[in-house]
């Protein structure tokens, strides 16, 4: 859940909007699991959670189908191909011998057990290629930059960003402005913070008389606001000290390079985030969009999607550079309100005006002043009444706008008003409203929308490096020329133009085995069922088939359907031609005739309850249950999972009625299920050569996965954050069972580690003869950098408290601990140089790593593709090592971890993040439909608007009644959440 990542030190925060793309996660097909079980797929950021959602990630996108063509690279139905194709690609000559000398004298430093391990080597496995980034170099004065803290006062009132902007905006316009010295030489954040290149007269202070964008002036009457900038020296920022960091003297490993790279970002934010005509909309911190250079393309629901460019600077060995790449991002549509929050409810099932209206900003039509919307009322505009002296008493606020206005309202009955006040309320019709321009959409996407932005954001590699080194770096200000920054200019600061070139390695991919066949696997990391069978198959046996009808014209007729019988019959066939012991007797059947959808029960509790009914009458209870949906409705899905999981400990695999009753592919898609039925009854579907996991074995090793998911916008406010721990308990890495808790909203460590660690050592120890892992390898995704130092101090003890539970009055446990951050939350990308090396898209090929140019100077990280992208430009996994008491060197890591993407049960292919931590991630997604009411901003507490520590208590409270103590019985051994 926007879902941490790389994001440099804390200073890199963009999450890059819809630039994430699929890239080979989900399912044998790479398409979302088959059927129902979806694992991050849906909308982005999910049931509400941050970062969860929208296309798999792996890539920026997919390759564009179609949508208005758009100039520069932007739209259109393109093709991929190698960016920059004959133009000489020469590595950077700053990447020479030094840097292996850096490496080496690293050697002589003796680390403390809570310090971050330093880099023991660079990586030589594998075939060497030469890849474009999307890194321009920055060169920066050699002189100070001087840092200045603004105090606004008063400071009632200026909590609101747009207020503050607003401020600042007219500051930059007074006179006061330009006397001190200030026009067009500093840099600010519209907030608190100012960067000047040269000394700012000390005490400033600037009066800005304030008035709004629609008013004409201040007021002359002595009753306008007015405001006062205080502006005072914090420090200076020696930019001397970042280069020897920048070149590797030993003695500048610890600094703190946090307050430059905070100061270069804003002077580079300057240009692009500018307020006079011509600046962008800027979304977070490092995301600008420019509506009249890249047109919007409409999303349905009254959004649009808008196209950008993010940019944040980075450190590199001896180079500091800039990071850039596009972006997409929903926005409001400009238009009626009333209008807009219909066309969004019409759009799917389940929508909810208030999701949509939250937070919008309008300008009224009846008196043209501009408001927020805090909420939606729970009475229209023909049921409330309030007293108006000048009508003569108590008015409907039908009534009112009909004699006041002459106004007539259509949706008097139908809609909600809107609320734009304070504490008191202060009501509107929806339909007087209309909404501003340049709006971000800080809600969840419908489903329908998201299958929109994904075409949107769609673009093979070349497309988007060549609209980067184009349009973004003009936009951004980056280019020389008349289109520079003139604030770059005054600072010194200026970019080169040309992508970094760095040396880079294709891995060997390693050979996979199943019980009996070899498979062969191509180019693009995948492979084939063909002739083999699986590595252990599991027993099916006592199993039961759950029919959903939901009003679906592919349902089938009933229980005694032949056709249903036949598909069956044919799924059965499958598994057991797949290796697994399909036992003589035939499942049971039942249906489940669902209630008809109705608004007043938008999360269908009803049909959960007609769920639970039917699965009740199932006697044996089965050992797992195939449940056929008419349809994708995600409450029905969620519910049942819910119910499943939690209450009937019954495993559950989904399929699609329409998908699973269609000839064509249907053997494709039997066998796609069966990888998750075999799994799910304790099977194990594939493995890997001894030559690539032999070094996992010897000696003994337990691979872990960790993770954590938070809950987003237009969730109940206090929705709890959902982790999850897996870990591996067989000699062939291939079944790891699942401990998950809930915990403090959007808390990003795990509280109950330990707990969850001991769980997963004892599973271990039960399914290996007693005894313990020597090793123990952590791969812990959705973790920013900034937080890296947190997980060395709280998480890392965690684990090894853990360790001391197993401690015998004569032998201490104490395995070794490795443990690496996996990031997916960044904007690195690679563009292969030569053809032989790029995928039929124009992407680098699976097995790509780089360790080398762009990564950290000190620390042992590395960027790995082991994934073969579908479409769209695909999207690196960042390894960063927090700790590493198995000695691991470069290529044994990097080889492990690549290896190690080919062993994710329900795929064919390999995946583009590490199995442990993909696994953590389904896990989470599985708890996500534990909370799902909750993620849909729907509380039986009445406290979703409500703060404070007391509301939030009650929202947790409800929480942990619909956890209802989580996994129990036989799915806490298995893995019930693939």
């Amino acid at each position: 859940m926007q879902r941490g990542g790389d994001r440099g030190r804390g200073f890199d925060r963009g999450r890059g909007g819809f630039d994430r793309g699929r890239g080979g996660r989900g399912s044998p097909s790479g398409r979302g699991s088959p059927g129902g079980d979806r694992g991050r797929g849906g909308s982005p950021g999910g049931d509400g959670y941050r970062g969860r959602g929208g296309p798999s990630r792996g890539g920026d996108g997919f390759r564009g189908r179609g949508g208005p063509p758009r100039g520069g690279g932007f739209g259109g139905r393109e093709q991929g191909g190698v960016f920059a194709l004959g133009v000489p690609a020469t590595v950077d000559a700053r990447l020479d011998t030094s840097q292996d000398q850096l490496i080496a004298s690293l050697k002589s430093l003796t680390l403390r057990s809570d310090e971050i391990p330093t880099r023991p080597d660079f990586g030589t496995a594998g075939t060497p290629i030469k890849l474009r980034t999307n890194f321009f170099p920055v060169r920066i004065p050699k002189g100070p930059l001087y840092e200045y803290d603004v105090a606004i006062t008063p400071a009632q009132g200026t909590a609101i960003r747009r207020v503050k902007r607003r401020i600042f905006q007219l500051a930059e316009q007074s006179q006061e402005w330009a006397e001190n010295g200030l026009r067009g030489t500093v840099a600010h954040d519209h907030s608190s913070k100012i960067i000047a290149a040269k000394t700012l007269p000390q005490p400033l202070t600037i009066r800005v008389p304030f008035y709004d964008e629609d008013q004409d002036g201040p007021r002359t009457d002595g009753k306008g606001k007015e405001y006062t900038l205080t502006i005072k020296f914090v420090q200076n920022i020696d930019t001397g000290s970042l280069q020897n960091y920048l070149t590797g003297q030993l003695q500048y490993r610890n600094y703190d390079i946090l307050p430059i790279i905070s100061a270069l970002n804003l002077i580079l934010a300057s240009h692009p985030n500018r307020t006079q005509p011509g600046g962008g909309v800027m979304v977070g911190r490092n995301r600008f969009f420019f509506p009249g250079a890249h047109p919007p393309v409409p999303l349905g629901g009254g959004l649009e999607a808008w196209r950008g460019f993010f940019s944040s600077v980075r450190p590199a060995y001896r180079q500091l550079m800039v990071n850039v790449n596009v972006c997409t991002t929903a926005f409001y549509m400009e238009g009626n309100l009333a209008e807009a929050m219909i066309t969004f409810q019409n759009a799917s099932f389940g929508a909810r005006m208030a999701t949509f209206a939250k937070g919008v900003r309008v300008k009224t039509d009846h008196l043209g002043y501009r408001k927020s919307v805090k909420g939606l009322a729970k009475f229209t505009a023909r049921q409330y009444r309030f007293d108006c002296q000048e009508l003569g008493g108590m008015v409907t606020v039908e009534d009112y706008f009909s004699r006041k206005y002459r106004i007539k309202l259509r949706h008097a009955d139908d809609l909600p008003l809107i609320d734009v006040g304070g504490q008191k309320g202060n009501y509107l019709p929806a339909e007087v409203c209309t909404i501003l321009p340049g709006q971000p959409f800080r809600g969840k996407l419908l489903d329908e929308q998201t299958a929109q932005m994904i075409l949107v954001a769609a673009k093979p590699p070349n497309i988007n490096a060549q609209a980067i080194t184009t349009h973004g770096l003009t936009e951004l200000g980056f280019r020389q020329g008349p289109t520079a920054s003139p604030v770059l200019n005054h600072f010194g600061v200026s970019i080169g133009n040309e992508m970094a070139v760095v040396p880079g390695r294709i891995l060997v991919s390693p050979r996979i085995r199943y019980g009996k066949g070899e498979p062969v696997v191509d180019e693009r990391a995948s492979w084939n069922m063909r002739g083999v069978v699986f590595a252990q198959g599991a027993r099916l046996d006592n199993w039961a088939v759950l029919v959903i009808k939901d009003n679906n014209r592919d349902e089938f007729a009933g229980a005694q359907d032949p056709e249903l019988r036949s598909t069956v019959d044919g799924f059965a066939k499958m598994c057991k031609v797949s290796g697994m012991q399909v036992g003589q007797a035939p499942p049971q059947y039942v249906v489940a005739n669902l209630p008809r959808k109705n608004n007043q029960d938008p999360i269908r509790g009803q049909a959960i309850a007609t769920i639970r009914s039917a699965l009740i009458t199932l006697k044996p209870k089965p050992t797992l249950v195939l449940v056929i949906l008419s349809n994708g409705d995600k409450h029905v899905y969620s519910g049942l999972k819910h119910l499943c999981d939690v209450y009937l400990d019954v495993p559950t695999v989904c399929v699609q009625v329409a998908k699973i009753r269609k000839e064509k592919g249907q053997l494709q898609y039997f066998a796609n299920v069966a990888l998750k039925v075999n799994m799910k009854m304790g099977g194990v579907n594939h493995g890997l050569d001894e030559q690539s996991m032999g070094k996992l074995r010897e000696p003994t090793t337990m691979l872990v996965g960790m993770d954590v998911t938070h809950p987003g916008p237009s969730t109940v406010r206090g929705t709890p954050s959902i982790a999850a721990v897996v870990a591996s308990c067989d000699s062939r890495f291939a079944q790891y069972p699942a401990s998950m808790r809930i915990q403090e909203t959007k808390k990003e460590m795990i509280t109950d580690l330990q707990e969850m660690m001991e769980e997963r050592l004892k599973v271990y120890r039960e399914r290996n003869r007693n005894s313990l892992p020597a090793r123990v390898l952590v791969y812990r995704d959705g973790v920013s950098e900034g937080q890296f130092p947190i997980v060395v101090a709280d998480e890392i003890p965690k684990i090894r408290a853990a360790f001391r539970k197993f401690d015998t009055a004569q032998t201490p446990y104490r395995p070794k601990l490795t443990v690496v951050i996996c990031g997916k939350r960044h904007h690195t990308r690679f563009y292969p140089t030569e053809p032989q090396f790029a995928d039929r898209d124009g992407n680098p090929r699976p097995g790509t790593v780089v360790d080398r140019g762009i990564t950290a100077i000190y620390e042992f990280d590395f960027f790995l593709q082991a994934h073969g992208g579908l479409q769209g430009t695909t999207r690196p996994t960042h390894y960063y090592v927090l700790c590493n008491e198995m000695n691991l060197k470069a290529d044994d890591l990097q080889g492990l971890t690549n290896a190690v993407s080919y062993t994710f049960a329900r795929a064919t292919k390999a995946v583009s993040l590490v199995s442990p931590a993909y696994y953590a991630d389904l896990a989470c997604e599985r708890g996500r439909c534990y909370l799902h009411k909750l993620l849909q901003g729907i509380s039986d507490t009445n406290t979703t608007a409500a703060s404070g520590s007391a509301a939030e208590e009650d929202v947790f409270r409800e929480a942990e009644k619909l956890w209802h103590g989580g996994i129990k019985g036989k799915l806490k051994d298995i893995m019930f959440y693939l």
